[in-house]
């Protein structure tokens, strides 16, 4: 995720033709839905949205995020001509635009002159977590009729649309497929929804005001917890564990024990990217990509165990992300690292720490802050001071836009305010901004091992070398850098590597290669014998 995205991280004839004229007036007398995302109890997002024949408007505050304020503009069939898009509780500020029409799209940022893309027919803008977006999607799929229907959506700012598949749209219990999740979604009997279960994730929405009229399956523990257990005949066992911290919260996580093991064994404690992420680095953004489960699976058969760990806030874990810094975050893995430690079963002379994104910046600094550590692991890890990547990033997405030359430099100075004004009200992004991760870096005296993407276009390939460099300018010679053509940020297979969640989340498949998996094993066994 970029820096950008996870900052903002931590936002009456279309009814007529879908539902009957009774549903219509009761939708004018009580307009106002109120909805709570959940997993396992744990709430991921709010949302209130007020609903017209004309229009929708509504904002959608994820849990450690800034707020996202929304209207839509509806149109006949269940379509929305024109969405609205401001970020953060400044409501003077200029939204972000997007006008749909026909088989194109306008995205007026503000920030830059607005680009216009082609699109599929009759798409409609969709943003991440919001029951409004999902509610307009069963209505247009109504309005296309059918027993099955193709909805195709666009994330504002993004480059490509992704369908919907619809099937039994005229029922109380409709299902959405996106990409590869499925959701079951609750409809009332005026074709308002009540709520919605996300099976594969243990995610749910549900309404909370006014009060549902039916009791959803998924209730407020929002369908099952997710599976983090060892699959049949690992040999390995799964553990769930509670590390305390020094601030008083404990850290949720799994801890995957080898089971042949005949004395205390080597271990890895890992951490994620940036954004609020699960014990397997997955996040809703991207369905079905968990690649610390993957990591945990295959160290776990090297006779290597692992600690995975939900991110402060995040799932069963206690503490508030919404102030935490990066130097914070560094703060739970040390209490991680203190943690296997304490572990009868863990050699505490053989750990590591292993991070992707933002989680090598941090694991960089427990490392170098520990000479017990025995080697750190560098996923996708930047060299670049944070306000320099941002603006690389920025650069980038402009450029995709169309930008060039003097418009595109002009663009990125207009962004400038905007960067800092964010970085005033968010912590983390304030300090990731000015955070400059070589010093750290050359700090290192243990095993390095630096892996990285060919097609990363959010931390170029060439931040592993220059990264590399550093800790070697250190004086630590022990360093392995591996760059891996045709894989992205998220180390998945990419054709494009286009920093953007709707395009990873598109991609045919969201687990890493085994070669990324097993030069990682490989280094480590070597390096923890």
């Amino acid at each position: 995720m970029t820096a950008w995205r996870a900052a903002l991280a931590r936002a009456a004839c279309a009814l007529a033709a879908c539902v009957p004229a009774n549903a219509l007036r009761a939708q004018a007398a009580d307009p106002a839905s109120g909805f709570a995302v959940l997993r396992a109890g744990d709430t991921l997002a709010t949302e209130r949205f007020t609903r017209t024949a004309s229009s929708v408007e509504g904002a959608l505050v994820p849990r450690g995020g800034q707020p996202v304020s929304y209207r839509l503009a509806l149109a006949a069939g269940g379509l929305v001509s024109r969405m609205e898009l401001r970020t953060g509780a400044d409501t003077g500020a200029l939204p972000v635009v997007l006008t749909l029409s026909g088989d194109s799209s306008l995205f007026d940022s503000g920030a830059a002159p607005a680009r216009k893309r082609a699109m599929p027919a009759g798409a409609l803008p969709y943003l991440n977590l919001s029951a409004a977006s999902l509610e307009q999607v069963v209505l247009r799929a109504r309005a296309l009729g059918g027993d099955s229907a193709v909805v195709p959506l666009l994330v504002p700012g993004s480059a490509a649309a992704f369908p919907a598949v619809v099937r039994e749209a005229a029922g109380r219990t409709p299902r959405v497929d996106l990409a590869s999740v499925s959701l079951r979604l609750f409809m009332d009997a005026g074709g308002r929804l009540e709520g919605g279960c996300v099976p594969s994730q243990g995610v749910g929405f549900v309404r909370t005001s006014p009060a549902p009229s039916l009791s959803l399956s998924c209730g407020a523990t929002a369908g099952p917890a997710p599976d983090y257990s060892a699959p049949a005949g690992a040999p390995y066992a799964a553990r769930e564990v509670h590390v305390p911290t020094p601030r008083g919260y404990a850290l949720a996580g799994t801890l995957t024990l080898p089971s042949a093991a005949r004395g205390p064994v080597p271990a890895v404690v890992l951490v994620s990217g940036s954004g609020p992420e699960d014990r397997d680095s997955g996040t809703p953004e991207v369905p079905g990509y968990r690649p610390f489960r993957q990591v945990a699976d295959t160290l776990g058969r090297r006779g290597i165990a692992v600690l995975r760990l939900d991110d402060r806030g995040v799932g069963a874990s206690g503490g508030d992300p919404s102030s935490a810094t990066t130097a914070d975050l560094a703060d739970d893995v040390r209490a991680a690292v203190a943690y296997l430690r304490t572990r009868p079963e863990v050699d505490p002379r053989r750990l590591a720490v292993a991070g992707h994104s933002e989680g090598a910046a941090i694991a960089t600094m427990v490392a170098a802050g520990d000479s017990d550590v025995r080697a750190v692991a560098l996923l996708a890890g930047q060299a670049w001071a944070g306000r320099r990547l941002n603006r690389s990033q920025n650069r980038e997405a402009l450029a995709r836009s169309g930008l060039s030359g003097a418009r595109l430099d002009s663009a990125l100075a207009a962004l400038g305010p905007r960067v800092d004004s964010l970085a005033a009200r968010l912590p983390w992004f304030r300090y990731y901004l000015e955070y400059d991760p070589l010093p750290a870096a050359r700090a290192l005296r243990v095993p390095v091992l630096v892996l990285h993407g060919g097609r990363d276009r959010q931390v170029g390939p060439e931040q592993a070398r220059e990264l590399a460099a550093a800790i070697r300018a250190g004086g630590n010679g022990d360093v392995t850098v591996r760059v891996f053509p045709g894989l992205d940020h998220l180390f998945l297979r990419d054709p494009e590597g286009t920093p953007d969640p709707a395009h990873y989340a598109a991609l045919p498949s969201r687990d890493v290669p085994q070669e990324v998996l097993g030069a990682l094993a490989d280094w480590l066994a070597a390096k923890l014998r």
